[in-house]
């Protein structure tokens, strides 16, 4: 009997504990079901007050259009749901109803009527004005509120009146003093301003507040350039080149800088990264084919180039220099010893002008006895040309400049003919020669070629240059 008193108490104390058990749970089921409850009829409750509000104003303005108490509801309910456009037109008609009514915010009438003309269409010049007139009425009723000052210094840097941002977003700044968007805007305006050291340092409080900011951040670069700190700049556009919003600007920025210091390869790839990029503004899209374009007709890739001249003539016809750039290099791609007469190092410009000469007289035996290059301009060639009718010393000079000749140049070949001793000179030019210039010739003996006739006979150097 002693042993079975141990063996009850334990029972009971399990009964007693599953008791309690069922007792809390039954009550967190209740409390929990209350507070779902609360949940809907809150909601609930919502719903029923928008709808009361909805069917107490259509009922009013039903009798009265300009029933003020019941627009004020309704433009309440509209703005705190950001359904913009139907803000705008209560306001709208508010506006031209209830001025002057004692019962009516003016102030916040013009500020609900502004922030809702901007945000219904921001890209409506009618309703940026619109939104201007109002946040300006605004403010002159309240000049302290952050929600005016913020929106008129954003519009007034959007109408590109920086010192007036300045201002009002000064006044945006100090009732929220760590807003990115306030501080990106005071350091554009500054930088708008070309007041640099001020524009740096607001742009990177913004950028330290937020970090993923890349417009911030590309701005901070423009900064550095502007400021003739162009290694920082580099760093930063050369950082940007991927993004997919500010990428293109960057490319180029990155390419005008390498370009700028002679780093030719560098600025062809930064060119090349931008124009990968999808949705590139057209303005920036033609001129990072054209700076690429100018590139590679400098490293005589004329083909590559062409493609990008015409992709630029297919946009705009009268871009910079470019029809003149397609004339010009149509003709050179098509004759390779005219890119090289034009385009290739001294060297190779020589070694072409030798095959010109001893290809120059039909059947004649040249030796060539003198050779001189002056500045990469010109050079001059002596040979000593024997047919079976004539044998003399002859003197020629190759200009590489495809503009006009004058007289001068004439004149000092003249006198290099004369100190050789040559019985006669020939100039050739890719140009053409001034009138001044075939005058002086005319009673001398020198003949002069122009680029029409080059052009020929540079098509048959090759041949002639192969045949036994």
């Amino acid at each position: 009997m002693d042993g079975l008193i141990p063996i009850l108490a334990v029972i009971v104390v399990l009964i007693f504990v599953g008791f309690l058990g069922l007792t809390i749970m039954g009550r967190l089921k209740r409390t929990g079901g209350g507070a779902r409850s609360r949940v809907k009829a809150g909601i609930g409750k919502k719903a029923k007050d928008r709808d009361a509000i909805l069917r107490d104003a259509d009922k009013r303005l039903a009798q009265n259009p300009h029933d003020v108490p019941a627009l004020i509801a309704l433009g309440d309910l509209y703005y705190r749901e950001e359904d913009w456009d139907k803000v705008f037109k209560t306001y709208g008609v508010l506006l031209e109803c209830a001025l002057g009514n004692k019962d009516v915010n003016e102030f916040e009438l013009n500020l609900r009527y502004g922030i809702a003309a901007l945000k219904a269409d921001p890209r409506s010049e009618s309703l940026e004005n619109e939104a201007y007139k109002s946040l300006t009425v605004a403010r002159a009723l309240n000049q302290n509120n952050y929600e005016v000052n913020l929106n008129l210094g954003l519009l007034e840097f959007r109408r590109k009146n920086y010192e007036k941002a300045l201002q009002i977003l000064q006044q945006a700044r100090k009732a929220d003093p760590e807003n990115p968007v306030v501080l990106r805007h005071l350091g554009q305006s500054f930088f708008k301003l070309k007041r640099f050291k001020e524009a740096m340092t607001y742009i990177r409080m913004a950028i330290d507040i937020a970090p993923d900011d890349k417009e911030s951040l590309y701005i901070l670069a423009e900064c550095y350039y502007d400021a003739n700190q162009v290694d920082q700049a580099l760093k930063i556009f050369s950082h940007l080149r991927p993004d997919p919003v500010m990428g293109p600007n960057a490319c180029l920025f990155a390419g005008t800088i390498n370009m700028e210091h002679h780093q030719d390869n560098k600025a062809i790839l930064d060119f090349e990264i931008g124009l990968k990029h999808q949705n590139i503004e057209t303005g920036v899209l033609l001129e990072l084919k054209y700076r690429l374009a100018t590139l590679l007709l400098k490293q005589q890739e004329i083909g590559k180039a062409l493609g990008y001249l015409k992709d630029i003539q297919g946009v705009n016809g009268a871009y910079k220099d470019v029809p003149m750039l397609i004339g010009k290099y149509q003709e050179l791609n098509a004759n390779k010893n005219l890119q090289i007469y034009l385009m290739s190092p001294s060297a190779d410009f020589v070694a072409l002008c030798r095959k010109v000469v001893m290809s120059f007289f039909d059947k004649a035996k040249t030796k060539i006895t003198n050779i001189s290059v002056t500045r990469n301009d010109w050079a001059d060639i002596l040979a000593e040309v024997e047919t079976t009718k004539w044998s003399d010393v002859v003197m020629f000079r190759f200009i590489r400049t495809t503009g006009s000749v004058g007289e001068l140049i004439l004149r000092d070949f003249h006198a290099q003919v004369k100190d050789a001793k040559a019985g006669k000179g020939i100039c050739i030019t890719v140009g053409t020669f001034s009138e001044e210039a075939r005058r002086f010739t005319e009673a001398r003996l020198i003949d002069l070629i122009e680029k029409d006739k080059l052009a020929l006979i540079l098509n048959k150097v090759d041949a002639v240059a192969a045949s036994p």
